[in-house]
């Protein structure tokens, strides 16, 4: 038997680290951070273990946290005091975001980056204000009294929406936004937006390739931002379709986009793999709420080691191609890096 080639040489503990060929640092990692309008207390997520929302006094604490374990970025997101059809407090000057971001970037030194949607301020959960649309009962758009109507996003009236939204969250102080609605147009419209009103320099990183998954549930108790009828099916992507994330993160692109994003990761890792190889812009990836929260359930069952599939997982998507990985594991990865 000819035993010439060894692979296992290169496994031997004192060589393995320095022929790994993929790491993960606390740099590459992006905490999701949940400010509340509502509470005066900080009040656990129990779908999400060890998360939490925090009211906008808390925001700064909070942020610190996140940056004594070494993760140099979060992603704010906002519960509003109010909601109503057109998610209007998503762009006040005195909302939640923006009133968090003035004390965050003033307070610390993370570099913050806010999502900019409406579904957690619109009071039936979706992405947008809605318009009435008419469908046949096959299904297929027509007109005439056979069509019943049915309620779906405007997606014009949101790429207006999404353009204040933008602009208050630069002016507040954010230093990256990113749009996740999956509304046609909106990289172009808020960038245009933002150079308008002289935020050039605020790059914006696009939920570009958004697919409608099962795996946000989590979040949407988080966010408080799930939807009050039917679901995102006709503006989110079909998880069967792997061409057209290719061509959703080309029209951002060629619309002003800086970073791509991947949501959700791990069940993507085939997209963002494909991103990778075909694009030049830095590749970000969400792993998901519900990707934390099933590793989780399985850790306190004692069926699998969290802190090691964990790691595991961040590694799988930082070895399909992410440059940066956007979890709910950040400051618990970065204290074991």
């Amino acid at each position: 038997m000819d035993l010439t080639h060894r692979p296992r040489r290169l496994r031997q503990d004192r060589v393995r680290g320095l022929v790994s060929e993929t790491s993960l640092e606390p740099s590459d990692l992006i905490a999701p951070v949940f400010v509340d309008a509502t509470t005066d207390e900080r009040r656990p997520i129990e779908s999400m273990p060890g998360h939490e929302r925090v009211p906008i006094a808390e925001s700064v604490a909070r942020v610190e946290d996140v940056l004594e374990t070494g993760v140099e970025a979060v992603m704010l997101f906002g519960i509003p005091e109010s909601k109503d059809p057109e998610g209007t407090r998503a762009w006040a000057e005195d909302g939640v975001v923006q009133e968090a971001l003035r004390r965050i970037t003033s307070e610390t030194d993370a570099y913050v980056i806010t999502d900019v949607c409406l579904c957690e301020y619109t009071d039936h959960g979706h992405c947008g204000p809605l318009e009435e649309e008419l469908r046949s009962e096959s299904g297929v758009a027509a007109d005439g009294p056979a069509c019943e109507p049915t309620m779906t996003v405007d997606n014009d009236a949101t790429l207006a929406a999404l353009e204040k939204i933008a602009a208050s969250h630069a002016r507040a102080g954010a230093d990256m936004v990113a749009p996740s609605g999956m509304m046609d147009g909106m990289v172009g419209a808020i960038r245009s937006a933002l150079d308008r009103e002289g935020f050039a320099n605020v790059p914006i990183m696009s939920y570009a390739a958004k697919y409608e998954s099962a795996f946000y549930g989590p979040f949407r108790d988080a966010a408080d931002g799930a939807p009050t009828f039917g679901n995102r099916r006709h503006y989110q992507m079909d998880p069967a379709n792997a061409r057209e994330a290719m061509r959703e993160v080309r029209l951002d692109a060629e619309q002003g986009a800086d970073v791509m994003m991947v949501k959700p990761a791990l069940s993507y890792l085939d997209i963002i793999s494909s991103v990778r190889r075909e694009f030049d812009h830095p590749v970000a990836a969400y792993n998901v709420s519900g990707e934390y929260a099933m590793l989780h359930a399985a850790a306190e069952k004692g069926w699998l080691d969290l802190e090691a599939v964990a790691t595991e997982s961040l590694l799988s998507i930082k070895r399909a191609g992410a440059d940066l990985i956007l979890t709910y594991f950040a400051e618990d990865i970065a204290k074991q890096l």
